[in-house]
């Protein structure tokens, strides 16, 4: 044991060390010492005000006005936008921001701004009825002019608009219909104007009803489209029925609008340029401004010291740097009074850091989605970097398709700086974090892919010649053993000859069961390990001397027995029946084994463990919680008195404090029946999780098959007609079969699949999972989650 304590540390197998420290600001440096920790990005606060509501807290006027410039700044940002201009400044950082100074300034622009869109929206308007006036001129003359040409042949130019009738308004359509000769014709009246595209089928039937039917309609689209001064976009209208010089007055009147508003808008976008160069910068200023101001609303504020008090926790490694920080601060605000830093105890749990980089990130995450380790819990991520991607390669080996996720992840990898940079869809953007899962996951195919010897389903005499050759002229068809061993064994991976012959299913069948089997043990193996180390480092030995040591042996004295069975089988050769020794070792342990002895002393043996296996689950089961019981008597026997505290550490007057203790009371029953949980949980786990690892060969197997049939079914059978155009529809539908549903559909069942085995199977031998993530104030992770 001393040896492995002893033992340097690995990186990511622990959390970062944390400790519990406390801020005393003077109010002068406050603003500037947070702003000076938010750029460092290593320390988290706590919130000493969780009883107060957001109005209550002492900044809720600064982030009031930050709240309000952030509106200004997307008013700002949605008129560029409209526009068609781009802000194309680069987002620089500026530690002294001059809030009321930069707040003016905003305040100023969006007047302007509005001021010009108030003057233009009008512009538009006149201007917009200038048009719809000018276009009712022409086409209400084209209009009438082409009725008045069948009723006189000199075509007289129309004057009036008006047809006087003898008879009053007020006769009624029906009096007028009565009446007789031509004089009826001039009691007709017409109207013209304009109105939007949309709704002239609406117009005409609202006139239909007024008149009764009693009108002559003619419509004709407007030559020029109309811009709503609202939405700026231009509409399509629709012309419903003294010529020259009106027109003339209104084209002048046209004209000089159009001078009007082009400048007008020169002027806007001007303005919305010089906005647009600096919009980005004054975003990320205001986003750290109320950032600040939010997190100077989580220490207290201490009226009659004239200083803040903060809590939080940092890394040891990050003391130093914190601190220099803090100097900073003092020195640059011109304070009097430093501020006062110094590390004090807590009760609670830190949260849990782990120093990742772009590489190991991915895999912490896939841990993470699990659940966060408890602080300095020992870290699945270390393995997961290789075993996740493994155990997916293990039920999608084939080298040919992992060489085309390997040209996938490379091109990720090769395009890292461009693609982080840019705004990736959901999906992409989990692929592009995953790259180097990804990688490992194609490189790991390739390998377990030549162990198959699959490349796209097609096997390859890659390392020599067939160690196995036909004993009848088909092997298929052979009554007898299809093949037949005739010299030294295949150097790597699974022999080609396998490839087609009888015997095919069930070599591969039993390779593959086998292989999950000795994968599944030796990862539960490494898992109860863990908890071995987790153990050590806490200082646990009762978990050491009443989990770990029954575990190992009932895991071992079945399943390990099994995996050493398997082992032996596959060196001599033996035809003994694992399945009958693995039952009959229940049913009849003292029955002699027979033609299924693979060693001597095996049937001792097995009676030896089969007791161990017995023994180990009342030993997991009842020693720890009575020894529990019996240490807390000891520890509180005689108490009669609480515990004294000093003033220096009394928590009464910081109720929001980490350092409040909280004394747990301790439950027998509760004790007890949680060990039972976990003892009963174990035993039926080492079943069901042995058994769980078989989906290992099954998805293997069904990833083989279906490449099989796709090659042999689709592109064999397309290649077997001497037709072009049959050959190239059988390439196109193999390649669509396996781009989509083995390199996408099986890929992602496969890693859903290893997924599962690292969460249940593997992790829930050692890892609690019950932490909480170290999440510090930092101003990059401000403006990256906006962006988000």
């Amino acid at each position: 044991m001393e040896l492995f304590k002893n033992l340097p540390e690995m990186d990511l197998m622990r959390s970062e060390k944390m400790t519990f420290v406390q801020l005393i600001i003077p109010v002068e440096s406050a603003h500037r010492a947070i702003s000076y920790l938010g750029e460092l990005g290593l320390l988290q606060f706590r919130d000493l005000n969780e009883d107060k509501s957001p109005f209550q807290r002492t900044f809720v006027n600064q982030v009031k006005r930050c709240a309000e410039m952030s509106r200004k700044l997307r008013f700002f940002k949605d008129q560029i936008h409209k526009a068609g201009l781009l802000s194309s400044a680069l987002p620089t950082m500026q530690p002294d921001v001059d809030l009321e100074a930069l707040e003016i300034q905003l305040a100023e622009h969006e007047h302007e701004l509005i001021e010009m869109n108030a003057n233009s929206e009008k512009l538009q308007q006149t201007y917009n009825e200038l048009l719809e006036f000018k276009m009712v001129l022409q086409k209400a003359g084209d209009f009438l002019l082409s009725g008045k040409s069948y009723e006189t042949a000199d075509g007289r130019e129309l004057e009036e608009n008006v047809y006087v009738s003898d008879y009053p308004d007020s006769v009624s359509l029906l009096e007028q219909a009565t009446q007789s000769g031509p004089s009826n014709l001039s009691g007709l009246r017409f109207i013209s104007g304009i109105i939007p595209k949309s709704k002239v089928l609406l117009f005409e039937r609202m006139l239909f009803r007024a008149t009764r039917g009693n009108l002559l309609f003619n419509q004709a689209t407007a030559d020029d489209l109309i811009m709503d001064p609202v939405t700026s976009e231009m509409v399509e209208k629709t012309d419903i029925t003294k010529q020259t010089q009106i027109t003339q007055e209104v084209l002048s009147r046209l004209s000089e609008l159009e001078t009007t508003l082009d400048v007008g808008i020169r002027h806007r976008n001007a303005a919305l340029h010089s906005i647009g160069f600096r919009l980005i910068v004054w975003m990320n200023m205001v986003k750290r401004e109320k950032a600040v101001f939010d997190t100077l609303n989580m220490l207290n504020f201490d009226v009659t010291k004239k200083c803040l008090v903060g809590e939080g926790w940092c890394p040891i490694f990050a003391k130093p740097q914190i601190q220099e920080a803090l100097q900073r601060a003092t020195f640059d605000s011109n304070s009097q009074v430093g501020i006062i830093f110094h590390v004090m105890d807590a009760v609670e749990s830190p949260p849990t850091y782990f120093r990742t980089n772009s590489f190991t990130n991915a895999y912490q995450e896939i841990v993470d989605a699990y659940g966060v380790a408890k602080y300095q819990e020992a870290n699945p991520a270390v393995y997961t970097v290789i075993t996740f991607p493994f155990l997916f390669a293990v039920m999608f080996g084939d080298w040919g398709h992992g060489i085309c996720l390997l040209i996938g992840a490379l091109v990720l990898i090769a395009r890292e700086g461009k693609l982080s940079t840019q705004k990736l869809g959901s999906f992409m953007e989990m692929l592009f974090g995953g790259r180097y899962v990804l990688l490992l996951m194609s490189i790991f195919s390739i390998y377990c892919g030549l162990i198959y010897n699959e490349f796209f389903s097609v096997p390859y005499h890659i390392f020599g010649a067939s160690a196995y050759r036909c004993r009848d002229p088909s092997c298929s068809d052979a009554y007898t053993v299809g093949l037949i061993k005739y010299r030294d064994a295949y150097p790597f991976g699974v022999d080609p000859s396998w490839r087609g012959s009888r015997s095919e299913l069930p070599f591969l069948n039993s390779l593959k069961m086998k292989m999950s089997i000795l994968l599944g043990i030796a990862q539960m193996n490494l898992g109860i390990m863990l908890s071995y180390f987790n153990s050590i480092f806490f200082n646990n030995s009762l978990d050491i001397r009443y989990q770990f040591i029954p575990q190992m042996i009932f895991l071992n004295s079945l399943f390990g027995y099994l995996s050493l069975l398997i082992i032996i089988k596959w060196c001599t050769g033996s035809q003994a029946d694992l399945y009958h020794v693995m039952i009959y070792m229940f049913l009849s342990p003292f029955d002699d084994l027979g033609e299924n002895e693979l060693f001597w002393g095996q049937r001792p043996l097995q009676i030896l463990l089969l007791f161990s296996a017995l023994v180990a689950v009342p030993w997991m089961l009842f020693p720890k919680p009575f020894i529990l019981k019996r240490l807390h008597a000891e520890r509180f026997q005689g108490r009669a008195y609480g515990i004294l505290r000093s003033s220096e550490v009394d928590t009464d007057s910081e109720p929001g404090s980490a350092r409040q203790r909280h004394e747990e009371e301790f439950n027998f029953s509760e004790v007890f029946v949680h060990q039972m949980i976990h003892s009963i949980e174990f035993v039926l786990g080492s079943v069901s999780n042995t058994a769980s690892y078989l989906r290992l060969w099954a998805l293997s197997l069904a990833h083989s098959e279906l490449s099989t049939v796709f090659y042999e079914k689709v592109l064999l059978l397309a290649w077997g007609y001497d037709n072009f155009l049959i050959r190239m529809v059988g390439l196109a539908v193999f390649a669509f079969a396996t781009a989509f549903i083995l390199l996408m559909m099986e890929t992602l069942s496969a890693f859903l699949h290893a997924l599962r085995l690292h969460w249940v199977e593997f992790q829930n031998k050692f890892y609690q999972g019950d932490g909480y993530k170290f999440k510090p104030f930092s101003f990059a992770a401000v403006l990256a989650d906006d962006e988000d």
